[in-house]
């Protein structure tokens, strides 16, 4: 046999004994690839008429299931409207008026002091006064950051009936991750705004 001959199979046997090198030193070139969040499976937006008896009525998703407000703060025409699939809610608080100005005054104090509580975590809240199809008029709070609550709103005719609204998330997960959820959830409250009327 030639030298030269000897001389690649020499050469080709040693880049391929450096190129097999150990686990160990493999593993440290290894870059890890970024967290990344579940899928989330939304339904298409289907509704239906609110059937419970309430001073208000509106159309409500087919998807959630409409449930009494428990905490022991809530009164009579308070309601959930629970995603169970989607683990989040809108809560409605209603208040009646009855013409008393002042009565108005402080139920529209106490929405600014509850979308006010989400500063310390919030990173913007932004406020927008929307005008239905209907041609009411809505104040909507818009929070972004990590917190419990990125939607509220509330609404008058101002005489007679205050309605509060606010999507709920009882999970920790981080918003971003919840971005398609938070999306899904304010359409069906604009849609919620859209179709109310006051009974």
């Amino acid at each position: 046999m030639s030298k030269r001959f000897l001389f690649l199979i020499a050469l080709c046997s040693n880049v391929l004994l450096l190129s097999c090198g150990d686990k160990e030193q493999r593993a440290e070139t290894y870059a890890p690839r970024p967290k990344g969040f579940n899928r989330i499976e939304l339904p298409d937006h289907n509704y239906q008429q609110l059937t419970e008896q309430h001073p208000y009525i509106f159309e409500v998703s087919r998807f959630a299931k409409v449930e009494p407000d428990t905490f022991s703060t809530a009164e009579k025409h308070w309601i959930f409207i629970n995603y169970p699939a989607l683990e989040a809610n809108i809560q409605l608080t209603y208040k009646a008026i009855n013409n008393d100005p002042s009565r108005l005054k402080s139920f529209i104090d106490d929405s600014y002091k509850l979308a006010g509580k989400h500063q310390i975590r919030a990173s913007s809240i932004q406020e927008q006064r929307v005008l239905s199809k209907s041609g009411r008029t809505a104040i909507m709070f818009k929070i972004e950051g990590d917190v419990p609550s990125p939607y509220q709103f509330y609404t008058t005719d101002s005489t007679q009936h205050f309605l509060r609204g606010a999507i709920y998330f009882p999970s920790a997960s981080k918003n971003d991750s919840l971005a398609p959820v938070i999306d899904y959830l304010q359409k069906d409250m604009v849609h919620l705004l859209n179709t109310l009327r006051w009974r």
